[in-house]
């Protein structure tokens, strides 16, 4: 069983009198990607930059490859990378300068010209840094994350405000750090991306923790009924499904008919029963339960209320 190389137990942190992280526990185990997920302010920045020493935090316990944060920063700062949510460096700063710049901060460093490589940046180099796009901003920031050679790499909202293709490029990135053996921590409220990428999801709602698995196991308990969708036209009969076992709810408007069942035999059924009664069926398709389904049942709210 692989070892934990970040812990945390009850972490609290306020700001003023509002309470950003209330009580969270959990560890990261060597070689994972660990997700934290959740809504705009549900703490998962904040719990982030109290691991990774950007912040001070009131109460609880940290600890990260064998170090405290709280005791001295200096020497994790040595060992992780932190990608944040809000980066910036001078708009006429150079690629290459930046990379040199950041390498002199590090006692042992990966080689940068082979960064900027392996992330498809080489041809910008020269490059000021305003003169990137939103895609490229967010891969130089994880070279820069990764310029320390380091064993634990936090990525904060790394594809928030990306379009599809570049969120996807970018996923393929973080696969390659898991593959290169780091442990990579990743904050997102895309439950999409938590559910494609993580070994594990801790779900965070008002700074606490809400549930902790594997994306399946998640779901599973959480996520509630598969649901059968098809749209027809006006010869549509409800009672071809009355002997349908396993249809928990059913919801018909314009033209749709939703189901919700909880066996899969009944889908099936569900099948057989329209094709005999010969339904005048325009589309049919299944939707599994997923990761967003899973925050709503347990928070009540959408992720992005």
């Amino acid at each position: 069983m692989k070892e934990s190389v970040v812990t945390v137990k009850n972490l609290v942190k306020h700001y003023g009198k509002v309470k950003a992280v209330d009580g969270i526990s959990f560890s990261v185990k060597q070689g994972e990607i660990f997700g934290i997920v959740g809504p705009n302010g549900a703490g998962k920045t904040t719990t982030i930059e109290c691991i990774a020493a950007m912040q001070e935090y009131d109460s609880g316990i940290i600890d990260v490859l064998g170090l405290d944060p709280a005791a001295g920063s200096l020497s994790i700062k040595q060992r992780i990378g932190l990608q944040q949510q809000e980066s910036e460096i001078p708009d006429r700063l150079r690629l290459r300068e930046a990379m040199l710049l950041f390498s002199s901060l590090y006692s042992r460093v990966l080689d940068w010209r082979l960064l900027l490589k392996q992330l498809d940046l080489w041809d910008k180099k020269d490059t000021f840094y305003s003169a990137l796009s939103g895609g490229q901003k967010k891969r130089f920031f994880v070279a820069m994350a990764l310029i320390g050679d380091p064993e634990v790499v936090f990525l904060d909202e790394l594809t928030s405000g990306l379009d599809p293709q570049a969120r996807r490029s970018v996923w393929e990135l973080v696969r390659y750090l898991r593959n290169q053996g780091r442990t990579v921590v990743l904050s997102t409220h895309y439950m999409d991306e938590a559910e494609k990428l993580c070994d594990r999801v801790a779900v965070i709602h008002n700074g606490k923790l809400a549930a902790l698995d594997t994306p399946s196991s998640l779901i599973s308990r959480y996520g509630g009924y598969t649901k059968v969708c098809f749209d027809f036209d006006d010869k549509f009969d409800q009672g071809v499904l009355s002997g349908v076992n396993g249809i928990e709810s059913r919801v018909i408007e314009n033209g749709l008919c939703t189901l919700e069942v909880s066996e899969r035999h009944a889908i099936v059924e569900i099948v057989k029963s329209l094709d005999a009664a010969d339904q005048g069926l325009v589309s049919f398709r299944i939707e599994a339960p997923t990761l967003e389904d899973v925050f709503l049942n347990i928070t009540g709210r959408e992720v992005r209320d």
